[in-house]
């Protein structure tokens, strides 16, 4: 009697010898175009925002742009056909809301100089097989607490935002709880952003300055090294990569019955990192609820699944190659229309985050000083809110509150 196993080999076996395009199917095509609009929406808002924290150039802009999409787009078209399996990846959206805290004390090729580290810090955690036992130094509900803290603003920014532009926030709140209620299918952000999208090019005057519409070609950017900058920069970033994009991704593909090649994806993820650093960008990294979305049951047969990351990451590249289009775009836009973006594209990770930051009694301080810390933006020796309130809650869980285990 032929077990299981043989199966399996012998489906995947098949599944290496036929063609790709012949996967494609209207359900992973679905997926694909979902998982990448969720990409391409809210996200680009915060990147612009850190961008103007920073003072970055139009050019230095418009190549982080490029670079995270860019690269974050071949991640996933790359590892799904290597693996048939639906890895999906993008760029880390906890990692560019934790730098609108950051850019202001730091010059560009300061913070290219602390990406580069974060990539290889990543690597090194991959090839070493370290990403559990690394996990477990800093609690997740602190990383959780932190990062809810961190984003909090961009979500109350959401409800100033509609109050400014009722005419476009309001159909867009009522959209998005029509489709947490019963549009099950498509992310409720997406539909949000896309109703917003409809209504303001109908209701505003968008004017792109000419200049701006030309032409830039991605930049390479000599990088700057220093040692405050692989602590305040690099490693909150591995933490936040790491705990809110694999973690996440690898489990989405582990629950759905995948066998994920765990030390591969983180290894390749610090690569990935790295080369989008040269342009740049933070990262390009395995995504979390983005591979969640490829993975799941309504992407069609198990088998072709992975095509879904492909069609996501063949749209996200496109995205990143286009972005001396969008960029102006996004910037024409009224600033209260690009709150409203960031807001609704962090208020779900802003649930999720308190809710898991929360969830445990016994270190609930710890989680108490990670949240407000991290929401109070303060800054101590070039030493940002975010990172203190990692160290401050984490010595408070592992020694204030240790009694109480």
């Amino acid at each position: 009697m032929e077990t299981e196993a043989f199966h399996v080999k012998k489906t995947e076996i098949h599944r290496h010898k036929q063609k790709p395009l012949h996967d494609l199917t209207t359900n992973n095509v679905s997926s694909g175009i979902i998982s990448a609009m969720l990409a391409m929406t809210g996200p680009p808002a915060i990147i612009l925002a850190a961008a103007e924290a920073g003072h970055f150039t139009h050019e230095q802009t418009i190549s982080w742009m490029f670079a995270v999409y860019f690269f974050g787009g071949l991640f996933s078209v790359i590892f799904p056909f290597i693996y048939k399996i639906p890895i999906t990846g993008a760029h880390s959206l906890s990692g560019v809301a934790f730098l609108v805290t950051i850019t202001p004390y730091y010059t560009f090729s300061e913070l290219i100089g602390a990406f580069m580290i974060t990539g290889l810090i990543i690597f090194i955690i991959g090839i070493s097989g370290l990403f559990s036992k690394i996990m477990q130094w800093f609690p997740n509900e602190i990383i959780a607490a932190m990062l809810a803290g961190m984003i909090t603003t961009y979500v109350v920014r959401l409800i100033s935002s509609v109050n400014d532009m009722a005419i476009v926030g309001i159909p867009a709140v009522l959209c998005y709880l029509i489709f947490i209620k019963w549009v099950k299918r498509i992310p409720a952000v997406l539909g949000a952003v896309c109703i917003a999208l409809i209504i303001i090019l109908f209701t505003q005057n968008i004017e792109i300055s000419a200049m701006e519409t030309l032409y830039i070609f991605p930049s390479v950017f000599k990088p700057e090294f220093s040692i405050i900058g692989i602590f305040t920069i690099s490693l909150p970033l591995v933490l936040l990569i790491l705990s809110n994009d694999a973690a996440p991704g690898i489990g989405a593909l582990k629950s759905t019955n995948f066998n994920p090649p765990t030390k591969k994806i983180i290894a390749a993820s610090g690569i990935f990192t790295m080369i989008t650093a040269i342009f740049g960008g933070q990262s390009a990294n395995i995504a979390g609820m983005m591979s969640a979305i490829c993975a799941g049951d309504e992407t069609g047969p198990r088998e072709k699944r992975y095509m879904a990351s492909v069609v996501s990451g063949v749209l996200i590249l496109l995205f990143g190659i286009f972005a001396w289009k969008i960029v102006p775009f996004i910037k024409a836009l009224p600033l209260s229309f690009v709150s409203m973006l960031a807001g609704f594209a962090l208020i779900g990770v802003l649930g999720s985050s308190l809710q898991l930051g929360f969830s445990k009694q016994r270190i609930r301080l710890g989680s108490t000083f990670a949240f407000v810390i991290a929401l109070s933006n303060i800054s101590f020796f070039h030493i940002s809110a975010p990172v203190l309130a990692l160290i401050i809650g984490s010595f408070i869980s592992k020694v204030i509150e240790k009694q109480d285990e």
